[in-house]
């Protein structure tokens, strides 16, 4: 039987990017897949200005901007003329402080391909072959069984295995949700003659059902996209998705050569009841569902993952209470209702893609973990994202987070605490201190108080560094 400090059940984005999280703060962690190899599809390919700062952080940026490329403008087409061009998204400026702010365009396969390299690199492990058949827990830990015959007993379980959750059913956990439109939707990886990889090409009836086929960053394929009448017979074969191509396109059947990978499925929008039962975490979309419109549902994921790792290694280090794991599901499950929200908002054409979905934006000000104790706080607060930018120093603070560690930022030395760096005047007047995932855990008007906080939250301020 494997003993673990924390098992990972599903090799997705979630997945591995936690298993990258722990695998460098030596965290003993063993990631398990039920299939025999890692997902082979394109599904999620939107990597959003957040996460391309978390890709930053856990060392795969460059590697996720080799594999895929940035997104095209969308051409519209008519009776087989193209009509007009348009950006995919608003723009949304850089500034110092937001240095990503357009989206990447990376398939899924080729994202997992990246963490999974990652991984392996850290000392890391996934688990082929082996799909949960049983999980039970006690007040030490949990005991899960596999397909494969093997057992492992890990002191907390995380639930990373996608909407049909195996882990959620196993805890009980519902879901609630709605259907966000009735009508078929398909989603394929296919090899196109006759079409540029300029653009991303969208061929749509007046009544707004129609296919959609996108170069794929990175790759010589395309992703097809269909939304269809109600009561259709979607066939995934590639006699099938020929019909379709034909049917709403210019293009031959010829012109598709190959299809890679296909599903079908209904788009909708469920939020689990609960992200923490015991020691079981549900992260991804066995928390949340969403539709794919607007490109939140990997990087909400991959952002579950960002936010429990660093949690999960304080406590299991001994350094924090077993509460602080609490703060997991009263920030994130939050945050996920509302891009759920957002996302459903997007697929209705209420709200464009540009500044509302770069998430950018999120923040934890209400968390129990935020500590703002200045009487007129500056423009960045306890909870908000801690924003890149130089110092007078010209440190900047990207490379001053990176890594699994606390950042002070102080103008001055903090008698007793070794380091601290100066923040940038973008930030204020203040004293912050970053959490690991980048976010300002506390800030005040000198550095009074910020002992206690560390204290209840676990962070290491002896470190001889100026991250702590």
């Amino acid at each position: 039987m494997d003993t673990l400090d924390v098992l990972i059940v599903g090799a997705g984005p979630t997945g591995l990017a936690l298993g990258v999280d722990l695998a460098r703060r030596g965290v003993d962690a063993l990631v398990v897949e039920a299939g025999e190899k890692l997902f082979p599809g394109s599904r999620g390919k939107g990597i959003q200005p957040r996460t391309q700062e978390v890709y930053d952080d856990l060392g795969v940026l460059d590697a996720m901007r080799a594999a895929g490329g940035p997104y095209p403008p969308q051409l519209l087409w008519k009776n087989g003329e193209p009509l007009t061009t348009k950006p995919m998204f608003d723009a949304v400026p850089a500034d110092e402080g937001a240095p990503y702010t357009e989206p990447l365009m990376v398939a899924q396969w080729r994202t997992q391909e990246v963490l999974y390299a990652r991984l392996r690199e850290l000392g890391g492990r996934v688990a082929f072959g082996r799909g949960l058949t049983g999980l039970e827990q006690d007040a030490e830990g949990v005991t899960a069984r596999f397909t494969d015959g093997t057992t492992a007993r890990a002191r907390y379980a995380v639930a990373a295995d996608g909407g049909r959750s195996t882990v959620r059913r196993a805890v009980g956990v519902g879901m609630t949700g709605e259907s966000v439109d009735p009508s078929p939707f398909l989603v394929a990886d296919l090899r196109v003659r006759g079409l540029d990889r300029e653009h991303w090409h969208t061929f749509t009836d007046d009544d707004g059902y129609g296919v959609a086929l996108c170069p794929l960053a990175g790759t010589d394929e395309f992703q097809l996209g269909a939304r269809l009448p109600e009561g259709t017979e979607v066939d995934l074969s590639l006699a099938g998705l020929r019909r379709l191509v034909t049917t709403y396109s210019h293009l031959g059947a010829a012109d598709v050569t190959e299809v890679r990978w296909a599903s079908d499925f209904r788009p909708r929008a469920a939020l689990a009841d609960r992200f923490r039962v015991g020691r079981v975490f549900l992260a991804g979309d066995a928390a949340h569902v969403h539709s794919p419109a607007g490109g939140q549902g990997l990087n909400t994921s991959v952002q579950d993952a960002y936010n429990l790792g660093w949690k999960l290694a304080a406590v299991l280090a001994g350094r924090a209470p077993d509460a602080l794991l609490d703060t997991y599901e009263e920030e994130r499950r939050a945050n996920a209702a509302a891009m759920l929200g957002l996302s459903t908002s997007v697929h209705h054409g209420e709200v464009r893609r540009g500044e509302a979905t770069v998430q950018l934006g999120i923040g934890y000000r209400e968390s129990s973990l935020t500590e703002e104790t200045r009487a007129n706080p500056g423009p960045v607060r306890a909870g908000d994202r801690a924003p890149d930018g130089r110092n007078a120093d010209g440190v900047r603070m990207f490379d001053a987070f990176r890594g699994p560690h606390w950042t002070l930022l102080a103008p001055e030395p903090v008698a007793g605490i070794d380091g601290g760096l100066p923040a940038p005047e973008s930030y204020g007047p203040g004293v912050f201190l970053v959490r690991p995932d980048g976010y300002v855990g506390w800030a005040g008007e000198t550095a009074e108080g910020v002992r206690e906080y560390a204290a209840r939250v676990g962070v290491p301020l002896d470190t001889p560094r100026h991250a702590v």
